[in-house]
């Protein structure tokens, strides 16, 4: 039976050793059956999560794979990469499971805004869930649905497996032919499984082949096998037919390409372990300190980098450097200095030179060679000369009587 995201909690009373220790808050999530609410632990005030199942009377069969799914969670849940459940609670309607809180949601979602990650990022995400899977398969614990959605994200952005619903934990040799999972992330055996008679049945690589899947898609951005016809995806993935041809290959290593092309593999037998898979080259890459790296001389080198690629950026803007016998032979060359003899020209001579068609003239040639007179001074030069011309009349005169005398004849 679905359970409605509007609808009222469980009853109080039916359900009380849950609401002693916990108190639900809003819904964060839902499933076709259940229905996931942050709560609180009142004795302590931290949030977790909390998954409430209703079932019905003839749901025994949900029941049961609820309860086993609490029981594979204690069993693993001591991983960092596994989600920890830290309490169950049964009543004869409901099942509350309470689990760590992921606030950062599923990576399906954060895949979703980023489209593709970088190879160190992925490297880091496969490396967590692999981990994980090794887990899980130490214990024999097959988990059926490996996919984006069910693999959340922690207040650090740690990976976090989830939903173990559909996983079940198998016997050494045991196989298993129930078709269980998401279709784009099925093993080839699993299709086999439920299309054909007399087939080996699956186990714990099936996990490997859905590990393969997430792998080629934060990589890429694009499941590895779609088809808008399910039958034909099926076929695509039971004939493993995948290609790493786009534009979004571009930039992925060929050491990535290989760890898919180990994984997404059709015949079981010859897929990865996630043990194999952890030791493959991409996860070992090396980080290694030269041995005669220098911190200060690599810190000066950098400096000086940055120094010349701002400068180089900003010597447009700058004026270039001037030599002195340049700027001896010609000044004008230079705007700077142009402008500074220019307005010493005019305090000197007391004008600008008039612009005319002589353009490429060398403006320095158009001023006079000589100082201005002072005004004060001209005027007192010019007195000087009245007087003196004044004291000097009287004696022209006489020297003109003189002169008249002398010529005139005698009486």
């Amino acid at each position: 039976m679905a359970f409605d995201i509007d609808d009222d909690l469980p009853d109080r009373e039916s359900a009380r050793q849950f609401y002693q220790k916990y108190e639900p808050k809003e819904v964060i999530g839902k499933g076709l059956s259940s229905v996931v609410r942050k709560c609180v632990e009142k004795a302590t005030g931290k949030e977790y999560a909390c998954k409430i199942i209703e079932f019905n009377d003839d749901s025994q069969e949900e029941r049961d794979a609820t309860l086993r799914e609490i029981q594979i969670l204690k069993l693993v849940g001591d991983h960092p990469n596994i989600i920890d459940i830290v309490a169950s609670f049964e009543t004869p309607n409901y099942v509350f499971i309470v689990m760590e809180l992921c606030p950062n949601g599923e990576l399906f979602d954060y895949l979703t805004k980023v489209v593709h990650l970088s190879e160190k990022r992925t490297r880091q995400i496969m490396s967590s869930i692999l981990h994980a899977v090794d887990h899980l398969h130490s214990h024999h614990v097959v988990h059926r649905d490996l996919k984006p959605e069910n693999i959340l994200m922690d207040a650090n952005m740690n990976v976090k497996i989830t939903d173990l619903g559909f996983a079940v934990q198998v016997s050494e040799n045991e196989a298993l032919y129930d078709l269980f999972g998401t279709p784009g992330y099925m093993a080839p055996e699993l299709l086999q499984c439920s299309q054909y008679e007399g087939m080996p049945g699956y186990g714990l690589p099936v996990d490997l082949w859905a590990c393969g899947v997430i792998l080629f898609t934060l990589l890429s951005g694009l499941p590895p096998f779609w088809h808008r016809k399910q039958h034909l995806m099926f076929r695509m993935i039971m004939d493993g037919q995948y290609t790493m041809t786009g534009s979004e290959w571009d930039d992925v290593s060929e050491t990535a390409k290989d760890l898919i092309h180990h994984l997404l593999v059709v015949d079981p037998a010859e897929r990865y372990t996630a043990a194999q898979a952890l030791q493959h080259p991409f996860f070992n890459v090396e980080r290694t300190r030269r041995r005669d790296f220098m911190a200060k001389r690599t810190l000066k080198a950098h400096i000086i980098l940055i120094w010349s690629i701002h400068r180089l950026r900003t010597l447009h803007y700058r004026p270039q450097p001037i030599r002195g016998k340049e700027l001896l032979e010609n000044p004008y060359r230079f705007k700077s200095y142009r402008k500074m003899i220019d307005s010493t020209a005019f305090l000197l001579y007391g004008h600008w030179i008039k612009k005319d068609e002589h353009q490429n003239q060398n403006r320095a040639t158009l001023f006079q060679t000589e100082e201005k007179y002072d005004v004060v001074r001209h005027e007192q030069l010019l007195e000087q000369r009245r007087v003196r011309r004044e004291q000097s009349q009287p004696l022209r005169l006489q020297h003109q009587n003189e002169i008249r005398e002398e010529q005139s004849p005698p009486p």
